[in-house]
């Protein structure tokens, strides 16, 4: 994510006696570490406070123990090899069940159910240790017991995280055997649901193994980003009901945070603020009270007066009528991102397979064309049309971890151009009303990005930021451009909608009752309605009992108007 992270200077009270010359050392490597980029001596000099020559001699100490290494290339400072010389002996003496153990008794007191830590052995689940809050109603397990692992909560997560490479060549050896009627036995089902669990960051098993269980858990990661084991909570289906399995998944892969970093593995944390003291803007109504996981890409059809939706993770494409309150479902086989209309009629979605035609109806999709099938890790996020009918895409890892993603143009001959990147989560994109202007949104960096747009040849140039978003205010998700030229962003953990007019200066924040806002669309005849389509996937219990309305579609009066998205020529 963008920024540094803050690093405490020891306080020399704290310090033992004899020791601050070393608290100040590790106060350096702290600094060192904690930089996005090399730090040079001045940098570092700023940043500590200490005199010139006090900070030549710890630099040079650290350079000759290996804990810091000094690029002469660029005059820079970085860890040393060392570290990770260390790091690896650390992990070599892992105690796993020693690190996983407060997190086990804690989520097994809080959720009253039993909770597992696991591990992969021979291409099956085997449980190391278990704690059980359940009492005499409890889920029982063995420590030592084996299950499978393609339809277990801990063997999905498993393999939901391990190399594409070696994801294939596990499927590859074992069988899919059916354990119940909700096992699922085709590898094709079965790849594209352990791509919603890696992108929704952990698994579900709803009576996929035992008849009655269901489970969620979440990986555990070692330093070098490997998942070495999985977290799991299991329970009786008539105690866990869909949502609250939701909320244990969220809950989980915080435990299993702690568990990685208890070590040294460096995680985001998913932890979200609690609603900010703001009064939600009067004109703001919730048209549409579903509860999606991760409700995104709305579009209005002025050919049918509806709004179309998708929710990322539960994988469907919707269509909803304000005007009676019908949401259609178009439930899809595997991850969607975004959708489009065509200009000859129906929709194009960006999937996992890349672009394809649907037909909302028949629920069928039909292959046209993917200009990332050679990278399964990487999923499509967000798309639109420009005024020429060419579909514009942006492209992530699927855990969001990783800065692979990419601007895709593709032309309505089908032939595809990749235009700008790497970016780490590639989210809203729009175009200026003249058209001269492309903006494009990268989540994780909390940047709006402008670009010089070419309409006749299609081409971008010049990037530069547009708007940065304090991370204290949210992440900039889908964004629209209103017929006055101001860019409208949906701010992910931020409980707004904010408008920036066109050089980029924040003028005002619709309010919502909603943490996650996600994307946003104008609609209705005279399009000054704004949709806001949002998401409750990890969210904790207290946030959504604050928050009861997440996942819904919400409807505001703009106060502007916006015009009709581009459709596909393709």
């Amino acid at each position: 994510m963008a920024g540094e992270a803050q690093v405490l200077k020891p306080d020399e009270r704290d310090v033992p006696g004899g020791a601050a010359a070393l608290a100040k050392g590790l106060y350096l490597l702290d600094l060192i570490g904690e930089r996005d980029q090399p730090a040079r001596f001045k940098d570092l000099q700023i940043a500590s406070g200490l005199p010139k020559g006090t900070l030549a001699r710890m630099l040079n100490t650290l350079v000759t123990f290996r804990l810091v290494r000094h690029e002469p290339s660029d005059n820079t400072y970085r860890l040393g090899n060392r570290l990770f010389e260390l790091a690896h002996r650390v992990w070599e003496t892992f105690d796993l069940r020693g690190a996983a153990a407060p997190q086990l008794e804690r989520l097994a007191t809080e959720t009253h159910e039993t909770v597992a830590l696991t591990a992969m052995d021979n291409d099956q689940v085997i449980y190391i240790d278990q704690r059980s809050g359940g009492g005499p109603f409890g889920f029982r397990i063995e420590v030592g017991r084996r299950a499978p692992l393609h339809c277990t909560a801990p063997g999905k997560a498993l393999l939901a995280f391990s190399p594409p490479h070696d994801q294939r060549m596990i499927l590859a050896r074992i069988p899919l055997e059916q354990h119940t009627t909700t096992t699922i036995t085709d590898a094709e089902q079965l790849v594209a649901d352990l791509a919603i669990t890696r992108a929704r960051g952990y698994s579900i098993s709803l009576g996929e193994h035992l008849d009655g269980v269901v489970s969620a858990a979440a990986p555990v990661f070692d330093h070098t980003g490997k998942a070495i084991a999985a977290i799991g909570v299991f329970g009786p289906s008539a105690r866990i009901g869909l949502d609250r399995l939701h909320i244990i998944g969220r809950d989980l892969m915080e435990a299993a945070r702690m568990i990685s970093g208890n070590v040294g593995a460096s995680l985001v944390s998913i932890q979200s603020k609690s609603a900010p003291p703001r009064a939600v803007s009067p004109n703001v109504e919730c048209v549409l009270p579903w509860g999606a996981n991760l409700a995104e890409g709305p579009v209005w059809s002025a050919r049918e007066n509806r709004l179309y939706w998708i929710d990322i993770l539960a994988p469907a494409v919707y269509r909803f009528d304000p005007a009676t309150g019908t949401n259609d479902t178009c439930p899809l086989p595997r991850l969607v991102g975004a959708i489009v209309e065509r200009k000859t009629g129906g929709l194009a979605a960006l999937t996992m397979e890349g672009l394809e035609a649907l037909d909302f109806d028949r629920r069928a999709l039909a292959a046209m064309v993917d200009p990332e099938a050679d990278k399964p890790e990487n999923r499509f996020n967000d798309g639109k049309c420009d005024a020429q009918g060419r579909l514009w895409a942006g492209t992530m890892s699927l855990d969001a971890m990783r800065k692979t993603g990419s601007i895709y143009r593709i032309d309505p001959d089908l032939r595809w151009q990749r235009m700008d990147g790497p970016f780490t989560v590639a989210n809203g994109l729009d175009w200026s009303p003249d058209g001269r202007t492309f903006y494009f949104a990268d989540s994780a960096a909390g940047a709006i990005y402008a670009y010089d747009f070419d309409p006749a040849r299609g081409t971008l140039a010049h990037r530069r930021v547009f708007a940065m978003v304090d991370p204290a205010d949210g992440r900039p998700d889908g964004l629209t451009v209103d017929a006055e030229g101001c860019v409208w962003s949906a701010l992910w953990d931020g409980w707004a909608v904010r408008r920036f007019d066109p050089s980029g200066r924040m003028m005002s924040d619709l309010r919502l009752p909603v943490p996650r806002p996600t994307s946003v669309a104008f609609g209705g005849a005279d399009y000054r309605t704004l949709y806001i389509t949002s998401a409750r996937i990890r969210l904790p219990a207290r946030i959504l009992a604050d928050a009861p309305f997440s996942g819904g579609i919400f409807a505001a009066d703009a106060g502007v108007a916006g015009w009709p998205a581009g459709q596909f020529a393709g």
